[in-house]
């Protein structure tokens, strides 16, 4: 399959290879080039962890959830933002897609996301701006596991 739109699948299991900055730096055009509501571009930022001691203390506040990946992308935005959860999800799509486009594994973590809003320490240390949340964290590295799932018929499509 070579659109990545439908090669994406979640990935939950990494090997240890580093990503390469090159794209690591692709990932973050992915993000910059994601849609926002209201052209409110100051509602969402985005904090790239590769640093393994950041890595380490973000596993042990989210229980393991973020799989062991080698490189996460921490999504915040600002809690007074009406779009700002829409915006969040479009921005970690294409960052998915944009990992698949260059043969790397990626995963939507949404419980990671919601308890590193509980490690306010750890939110600092992140670089995350007070009034804002973490909305989503995505997960991406080489994959580790090649999940083989029929993904063509998964929801209900009326056409009229």
């Amino acid at each position: 399959m070579s659109d990545p739109i439908l090669k994406r699948v979640a990935v939950r299991k990494y090997t240890d290879e580093k990503v390469s900055q090159a794209a690591i730096e692709q990932l973050i055009k992915a993000f910059q080039a994601s849609p926002c509501g209201m052209h409110e571009t100051t509602a969402m930022q985005m904090t790239v962890v590769e640093d393994e001691n950041l890595l380490k203390k973000i596993e042990q506040v989210t229980d393991n959830a973020c799989y062991g990946a080698p490189l996460l992308f921490v999504i915040n935005i600002q809690k007074k933002s009406r779009y700002g959860e829409r915006d969040a999800s479009a921005a970690a799509e294409n960052i998915m897609v944009e990992a698949a486009n260059l043969d790397l594994g990626s995963v939507y973590l949404m419980m990671a996301a919601g308890k590193l809003n509980t490690a306010p320490d750890l939110q600092a240390e992140l670089g995350i701006t007070p009034g804002f949340i973490t909305s989503v964290v995505v997960a991406v590295g080489h994959a580790g596991e090649a999940p083989d799932e029929d993904r063509s018929n998964r929801y209900q499509v009326i056409r009229k």
